[in-house]
């Protein structure tokens, strides 16, 4: 039999922002299961600070998108179960207890244009929490009853870990190679994409070849996710960012925009000035302007765009194996919707 052709991009589709509110739509009640098991399962009876920081930054806001692919997955494989809230819930446990790890170790002032936890109350707490909340996710994979589910989502635990620390092992290191960014992408972000969208299919019992197409469209989707990130710190706004805007740049981040400035810099003294201001990390008022300027000049900025847009294609095209369906032309929309901030 013939595979259904993968999504084609229509010249008159939804805007992208009209494509995710539709495949929020599309699981809107199974969403709502969700949102009312995370606030049950963030209480404690004994730490009332879990449930202060857990629900400022759940009640930030935030577009939901990995537990819904978890949610919209498993409905695209024919799921009528009830273990899909479930995963969904441990997927947005799991994301959340990173953001607050990350903020930590990132020294961030702002998460979803609020105050972040570390903040408001401190890094003690932020961390402590982070970790109950990885501890719930677990509780909940468990309940699931599915040990591949709950390998999928303990090996993608580990490897946001990995990330994370890849992420500090190459801070302020310009020889890092795209390879390395790539595998550490990969790991901070796109694993629990690819995680997410796989569980729902395992849960539905779908065919290996569509839980593996699955599996390949949150990779995707989560790499360039992760590249329009990047390039948001160098141009973006601080909304669609979600933080401050040249937070990586002051951190000095080797991500992609950064690597195809520094190897493409024209002559000594962007290369002097790449060293400076990202491995000594000696910056002036006027150094993130002249960082974009660099970027502009040598194209770096206009290849980051077209490496994040190559994987959103890359997504679309993992859909084929399913057949025309709304959930199936919603999840591919929402494919532009990733890639709509960067306009």
């Amino acid at each position: 039999m013939t595979a259904p052709a993968a999504p084609a991009r229509s010249q008159a589709g939804p805007a992208p922002q009209d494509a995710f509110s539709r495949l929020q739509a599309l699981v809107a009640e199974d969403m709502g299961r969700v949102n009312h098991l995370i606030a049950t399962r963030m209480a404690s009876e004994h730490a009332p600070r879990i449930p202060e920081i857990t629900r400022h930054l759940v009640e930030a806001g935030g577009k939901r998108l990995r537990p819904i692919l978890t949610l919209a997955a498993a409905r695209l494989c024919g799921y009528e179960g009830e273990h899909h809230v479930l995963l969904a819930a441990t997927v947005e446990f799991i994301h959340t207890a990173t953001l607050l790890h990350d903020d930590v170790v990132d020294e961030s002032a702002q998460r979803r244009g609020r105050p972040t936890a570390n903040l408001l109350w401190d890094n003690k707490s932020s961390v402590l929490v982070g970790d109950f909340l990885f501890s719930r996710s677990f509780q909940l994979m468990v309940e699931a009853d599915s040990l591949r589910v709950l390998a999928i989502l303990a090996d993608a635990s580990a490897v946001i870990a990995e990330g994370e620390v890849m992420q500090l092992a190459t801070a302020n290191d310009l020889s890092t190679g795209e390879d390395a960014y790539l595998r550490m992408i990969h790991g901070k972000t796109a694993a629990l994409f690819a995680a997410a969208s796989e569980v729902g299919g395992v849960i539905a019992e779908a065919e290996e070849s569509r839980i593996e197409a699955l599996r390949a469209y949150g990779q995707a989707l989560g790499m360039a996710f992760q590249i329009v990130d990047d390039l948001l710190d160098y141009g973006g706004s601080s909304a669609a960012l979600g933080k401050n805007v040249g937070d990586d740049f002051r951190e000095g981040k080797v991500t992609l925009p950064v690597l195809l400035a520094a190897a493409a810099a024209p002559d000594d003294a962007a290369r002097d000035f790449w060293v400076r201001v990202i491995e000594r990390r000696e910056q002036g008022e006027d150094d993130l302007p002249h960082a974009l300027e660099l970027m502009r000049a040598s194209g770096a900025l206009a290849e980051t765009e077209a490496r994040a847009r190559a994987y959103a294609e890359e997504a679309r095209a993992a859909l084929a194996p399913f057949p025309a369906s709304p959930l199936r032309e919603a999840l591919a929309d929402v494919v532009d919707f990733v890639v709509s901030r960067l306009n």
